[in-house]
């Protein structure tokens, strides 16, 4: 019985951990996971700039979720640019079953055009040493402080409360 009851809560606070939105802040660590060549990199301004990472199952990307439509209207309004944040994205590639080099190659194409910058997590390092949950089939959005704390998580659907949401928490980043 006590066993049961300790599953239950522990489920009960995994769910809860793993909700949109603003978040109880936690200390978050760079970590070291690939470019789009393969080759070992860091996150890029870890530490020195607030950072909006969008980490993304590729599956996500292309089953067009309404967070990759919100990506590309940030793209477009600049709503979350600024001289104290930077964003980039990550590529989850243990959860696609698409394969990876064409995916790296399409990538190459989108920074050689806009100068993106695009890195990719090869096997759950990033999801793994920050505690992300289930990732897959997933278009998520995560604020992280340049001291090192995870702000916010958007993993689901957004919506326009959402967008308002996101709006008044990037707000505090940016300048």
């Amino acid at each position: 019985m006590r066993f049961v009851l300790t599953l239950i809560v522990s489920l009960f606070i995994g769910v809860q951990a793993f909700a949109d939105g603003v978040i109880e802040p936690r200390k978050v660590e760079n970590v070291t996971i690939k470019d789009l060549y393969g080759n070992p990199t860091k996150l890029p301004h870890f530490g020195e700039k607030n950072l909006l990472i969008f980490y993304v199952d590729p599956d996500a990307y292309l089953a067009l979720s309404k967070n990759n439509k919100f990506a590309e209207e940030l793209e477009e309004n600049a709503r979350a640019a600024g001289p104290e944040i930077y964003g980039f994205g990550i590529l989850n590639f243990p959860d696609t079953w698409l394969p990876k080099n064409f995916l790296r190659k399409i990538c190459r194409k989108r920074v050689e055009k806009n100068g993106a910058t695009i890195i990719e997590d090869p096997d759950h390092t990033f999801k793994n040493a920050w505690n992300l949950g289930d990732c897959d089939k997933k278009f998520m959005l995560l604020i992280v402080t340049k001291e090192g704390n995870l702000e916010y998580i958007l993993r689901d659907e957004v919506d326009q409360e959402g967008k308002d949401l996101f709006y008044s928490i990037i707000d505090k980043y940016r300048f």
